[in-house]
């Protein structure tokens, strides 16, 4: 059938490194760190839904919107919807946890945006946005031209590679910059949670590396299978 790509063991190891980086944070914000809470009188809880959504919805749902094109045993079509809502619901909740990060600061008294994770992470979110909305209109409504699709194609993959890979670098980032807060603040640089911080941030570079890793070894199939149709990224 015209349009599918089969899954492959790189596709699985990505799955599998999303359940991991996904309960390892859930276990840091929520055990460690008290839990998650959008009003409330220890401001830390209200933080911690920043790496929650960063990681989980912005980082592995974008992920797995990119290898839903490669990996889902469905028609072009399905795959391009499923994409495309995949990037979508990895954007606002990117930027629910943005705002997050933004509440906590400022009901804390902190200043904003004065840290490169900062910056790094505004400016990536912003591109994935024009990522979404250039995707969104040239290759899924109103569409371009057969021609404009063609031209677009390779850019917009190129582009998407490199936003998500900006995505997974600020997130590392991240890691290491709470965790240092953490530690100046008198956290065990040798402790449980010290370890489980910085083994995230490993399973979440790992995770996009796989990701990274899947969308180039079924780079042949993808060119001939998107001839006139919506990117993988």
């Amino acid at each position: 059938m015209a349009g599918i790509v089969k899954a492959t063991p790189l596709t699985f190891v990505v799955h599998a490194l999303a359940v991991v980086s996904a309960v390892m944070v859930l276990i840091w914000c929520i055990h460690y760190r008290g839990g998650l809470a959008w009003e409330a009188t220890d401001k830390s809880l209200i933080f911690n839904i920043h790496p929650v959504l960063m990681l989980i919805g912005f980082i592995i749902l974008g992920g797995e919107a990119i290898i839903s094109y490669k990996s889902l045993p469905l028609k072009k079509d399905v795959k391009k919807i499923i994409h495309l809502v995949l990037h979508a619901i990895a954007l606002i909740l990117g930027i629910i946890g943005v705002w997050a990060a933004f509440k906590f600061h400022n009901e804390s008294g902190i200043l904003n945006l004065y840290s490169l994770h900062s910056w790094l992470g505004i400016g990536t979110i912003s591109l994935y946005g024009i990522q979404w909305i250039y995707g969104f209109v040239v290759f899924f409504y109103p569409g371009g031209n057969t021609s404009i699709r063609s031209e677009s194609l390779p850019w917009h993959v190129l582009f998407g590679i490199f936003v998500y890979a900006l995505a997974i670098a600020t997130a590392a980032i991240g890691f290491l910059e709470k965790l240092t807060f953490l530690q100046n603040g008198g956290l065990d640089k040798f402790g449980s949670e010290a370890f489980l911080v910085n083994f995230t941030a490993i399973a979440t570079i790992l995770f996009g590396a796989f990701v990274l890793l899947t969308v180039y070894a079924q780079k042949d199939q993808e060119e001939e299978d998107y001839a006139g149709s919506y990117s993988a990224i």
